[in-house]
């Protein structure tokens, strides 16, 4: 029997209520600092018979203290050392770990936070799902995206890693955009505990983590399906295994209510139902088109300027500058690649792939790309990013005392990020390539 209007609005108020959050929260172990220096209420102190122990702090003298824990016997005799091991680990392990917010340098928004709890605080009863769902926000960060799309494309298949680019590059643009139009808020706090405040400063539907966390592993599944040979059941429990991880992290850490994440992960299939079926026409149009370069930085650019006067600043301006940088290098850097020869596609005949024997010299390989690639990456970054703000500075006359305050200007923010991050994305398609051409290194 379906849902009458009131039925569905009630429903979307449930998961969107930031309540559930926080419940999920507690149920992981997270709480706010001052809730949990609040002490517990003191039962009332047990009746002592021979051998009996408790823990310090009630009446009885404090015979064979350890660690915490008294022993009194009732009766005359040497004491007794209560508390095996085991169990002082056990309490040891459940005592409220204390931890600082995550940040973003650029949010200045993030002072507020620090009314809540112990100067910024949190505490993690369970330290397993913290590290665990720490991972699963980092999949969806900027530490993830330029190591892992170097390394598909630099050790497993430039040709899959180029198209996925493509489809993450339009996933994650249509995300932003579509928070800075519906500009709902994230959850509020209290009573949701923000464990991390990166990008508090920006709307919360939908959750582009969920909508990245969605496209790239079944992106990654479907363009290996039959390219490569593994066993399609572990496939898709690789990419659902993503998937789930990535967005139940951003619960995890207070980002995003219930509704944002399953937002995120529909918007993302509707996505890539629409894009998929064209992703053979943009990648030929990006390789063989004689103009290509031209267009491409021209629709990037455009697309950028639209974003950025979409709202006041937030850090979305900047995470849409670097991606839209980053597919506009990695599509140009795939036509100069076309026109030298660099990194061509296998021929049809010689499909499906056969994953290789994993070998010391295959690993040390993999290892000496990825280690120079990334090294002329960061270089690459820090050279144009000391170059480029400086520069808008002083062509739009900025003051430049504050860099900080600077790069929230979108005439600073929009070249600085655009021109980095594009060099940056055609750097790791076609000059690393060509250096490991050099240095012997394909």
């Amino acid at each position: 029997m379906g849902l009458d209007a009131g039925g569905w609005r009630r429903l979307l108020d449930y998961l969107q209520h930031p309540e559930q959050v926080a419940r999920f929260q507690r149920l992981c172990g997270v709480e706010a600092a001052a809730a949990a220096a609040r002490p517990p209420p003191s039962p009332s102190p047990p009746r002592l018979s021979n051998g009996d122990c408790r823990h310090a702090g009630g009446e009885a003298p404090e015979t064979g203290k350890r660690n915490g824990v008294a022993c009194q016997q009732a009766s005359p005799g040497p004491g007794r050392p209560c508390g095996d091991r085991p169990a002082q680990q056990q309490q040891e392990a459940a005592e409220p770990w204390p931890r600082s917010r995550r940040r973003n340098s650029l949010n200045a928004e993030a002072g507020g936070e620090e009314e809540e709890g112990a100067g910024g605080q949190f505490v993690v009863r369970n330290r397993l799902l913290y590290y665990l769902f720490s991972l699963g926000t980092e999949l969806g960060n900027e530490l993830f995206y330029i190591t892992f799309f170097p390394f598909w494309l630099w050790n497993i298949d430039p040709y899959v890693g180029r198209r996925l680019i493509v489809i993450w590059v339009w996933v994650m643009y249509l995300g932003q955009c579509t928070k800075d139009i519906i500009r709902w808020p994230r959850p509020r706090s209290p009573p949701v505990v923000k464990v991390e405040l990166l990008y508090d400063s920006e709307y919360g539907m939908p959750s582009t983590h969920a909508m990245s966390g969605t496209a790239i592993p079944f992106s990654l599944f479907f363009l290996t399906v039959g390219r490569w040979q593994y066993p399609y059941a572990f496939g898709l429990l690789l990419a659902s295994s993503w998937c789930i991880l990535v967005c139940l992290s951003r619960l995890y850490m207070g980002m995003h209510s219930i509704l944002d994440i399953i937002a995120g992960v529909l918007y993302s299939i509707l996505i890539l139902i629409i894009f998929h079926p064209a992703l053979d026409l943009i990648d030929n149009f990006n390789l063989t088109y004689k103009y290509a370069p031209l267009f491409i930085i021209s629709l990037h650019l455009g697309m950028g300027l639209f974003s950025f006067t979409l709202d006041t600043w937030s850090t979305s301006r900047g995470d849409t500058a670097e991606i839209l940088g980053t597919g506009a290098g990695i599509a140009c850097a795939s036509h100069f690649n076309h026109m030298f020869g660099i990194l061509p596609d296998p021929p049809l005949d010689a499909l499906p792939f056969s994953p290789p024997a994993i070998t010391f010299n295959l690993i040390t390989r993999a290892f000496l790309r990825f280690a120079i690639g990334v090294v002329v990456l960061l270089v690459t970054r820090a050279v144009l990013k000391a170059c480029t703000i400086p520069l808008a500075c002083k062509i739009f006359r900025i003051p430049c005392t504050d860099i900080r305050q600077a790069r929230k200007r979108m005439e600073v923010e929009l070249p600085y990020r655009y021109m980095t991050y594009g060099m940056v994305g055609f750097v790791a398609l076609f000059l690393v390539p060509s250096l490991f051409n050099y240095l012997n290194l394909s």
